[in-house]
């Protein structure tokens, strides 16, 4: 026991020596020599600020630190870095022309490092790193190397093999997955990684160029990275021009944006008792001078990829209490235009403010605008800014929608803490519910909740009148979806709202259930 108390004791005390004397302590100095100043004056500012580099020297940290850097390994991690990846790939490129042999490299980038380097500190993450690359190495043949990339990501090249088909890549790619996501005890945590993997075999790549069969590595990842989490994605030629494409839609939809191709349309929501119009939804929808509608499946990863979301939120919002000013002009009630707001919108610390100043500007109350919000937000967000910006919106006077309701997993403490005054019944409980009486059962039970939570009701994805008489009389209040109306450009909507009232006097009253 007393043995096994001066190891430990001994190991603690190399530690701490260190780190003391680590290159880090470096960044000290300045502070320290300052301290000195203050405490003995000059002489004694002039003997840290020289004397503590040469200390480090003479400890040979600094000289450790180098001689990693100087024969191109990462310190932290031990493991070869970028430089000697690019002669290795082309050297093994050669040898599989050469030979007819085959390789692979697969690039595996850790997924929320960052949030997890925040969370335990550089040095756990650190400490995780290398156990990492030791994990991997562990995976592999003898021959096959591991490369340290920085930013979270690794490279594992293979030593050339007279078979390797992507059978075997897809398990290899397992296994490395598998080892990351082991847990990692670091001091006194344990830590969680998970890793997105991309690999591109030595006869897929586009040229027998180290840089092309890289940049073939990393499309891959990219690919992997976009359907995370723990996504595998081998790299074909396909997958090259699709990034290309995408590439070239970022670009187009930024410009789009100020040019005034994207823009808002319109889809009615209706009264399942009057018939009559209580709102639209603004969807945002891109005309393209040359290739017609762009779908919004499209289009929004490529907004969001080039962080162009909340630019596409001020046009959306600008646009859509233009149209109300119109229609209010027009001579035609429409009570609320209803928008459509992202995660990252909702926690702008200054949303609130923003929004205040518009309805100002366009000298509109509050209750004519209403707030869509995925249930997935509310779902996962706790007491944040995004809970904080809706309660002072609904302050103000803004309508609260929960959309999508019955696919987040949305609490009933999340409704009322985000202060949702009604709830937006997703279309996979509508479709064909005339007819099928499960989906009676769920949106009479979902109804029977907003009631007692004093929460009105929107059915969206209404495609036929059966499913539209069977909402009403289920108890849902408003509907919408293409049974009614498909979205429609602002320039369509008022011929089609003075068609839709003057054909009321001909439609049947549908009646909610009674109380």
């Amino acid at each position: 026991m007393a043995k096994l108390q001066a190891k430990s004791a001994f190991k603690f005390s190399q530690q701490l020596g260190s780190w003391l004397i680590g290159p880090h302590m470096l960044a000290f100095v300045p502070a320290l020599a300052l301290g000195a100043f203050w405490v003995a004056g000059e002489l004694a500012l002039v003997i840290v600020a020289l004397g503590l580099p040469l200390l480090f020297l003479a400890s040979g940290a600094l000289k450790d630190a180098g001689l990693h850097l100087a024969r191109g390994l990462d310190p932290v991690t031990g493991l070869p870095m970028q430089a000697l990846l690019d002669p290795e790939m082309q050297r093994i490129l050669e040898r599989c022309e050469e030979r007819q042999r085959k390789s692979a490299l697969f690039l595996v980038q850790l997924e929320e490092f960052e949030a997890l380097s925040n969370r335990y500190g550089q040095n756990a993450t650190n400490a995780m790193l290398e156990r990492l690359g030791q994990r991997f190495k562990a995976t592999l043949r003898e021959h096959d190397q591991v490369f340290w990339l920085g930013g979270a990501r690794y490279a594992i090249l293979l030593n050339p093999v007279p078979h390797f088909e992507l059978e075997s890549a897809i398990q290899l790619a397992a296994r490395l997955q598998s080892a990351a996501e082991e847990p990692v005890s670091v001091d006194a945590n344990t830590l969680f990684v998970s890793c997105a993997v991309g690999v591109c075999l030595s006869a897929r790549s586009p040229s027998k160029t180290a840089a092309a069969f890289f940049k073939a590595s990393e499309t891959a990842l990219n690919e992997a990275s976009r359907n995370a989490p723990s996504a595998i994605r081998s790299f074909c030629r396909e997958m090259a021009e699709t990034t290309v494409r995408r590439a070239a839609l970022v670009n187009e939809a930024y410009s789009a944006l100020d040019n005034g191709e994207i823009s808002p349309w319109f889809q009615p929501q209706i009264s399942t008792d009057t018939g009559r119009i209580t709102g639209f939804e603004a969807l945002a929808r891109w005309h393209h001078p040359v290739r017609g509608t762009v779908s919004p499946a499209d289009f929004l990863p490529a907004l969001e990829e080039s962080g162009q979301m909340e630019r596409l939120g001020e046009v959306i919002l600008y646009n859509a209490l233009t149209a109300l000013k119109a229609w209010d002009k027009a001579g035609i009630d429409v009570p609320c235009v209803a928008v459509n707001f992202t995660a990252e919108e909702l926690r702008n610390p200054k949303l609130s403010e923003k929004i205040r100043w518009d309805l100002d500007r366009f000298d509109l109350a509050p209750n004519r605008l209403t707030i869509e919000v995925l249930e997935t937000i509310v779902a996962g967000s706790p007491e944040d800014a995004a809970a904080r910006n809706l309660a002072k919106l609904s302050e103000m006077g803004c309508r609260i929608d929960l959309d999508d309701f019955g696919t987040g997993h949305a609490s009933i403490t999340a409704i009322r803490r985000f202060a949702i005054e009604r709830i937006k019944i997703d279309r996979s409980f509508v479709t064909r519910v005339d007819k099928d009486q499960e989906q009676q059962r769920m949106v009479s039970a979902i109804q029977t909740m907003a009631e007692r939570l004093g929460l009105e009701t929107l059915a969206e994805g209404v495609e036929t009148a059966g499913e539209h008489a069977m909402l009403g009389q289920l108890g849902c209040a408003h509907v919408q979806g293409y049974g009614l109306a498909r979205p429609m450009p602002f320039e369509e909507t008022i011929t089609w709202m003075q068609s839709h009232n003057a054909s009321l006097t001909a439609l049947p009253k549908i009646s909610g259930k009674s109380g």
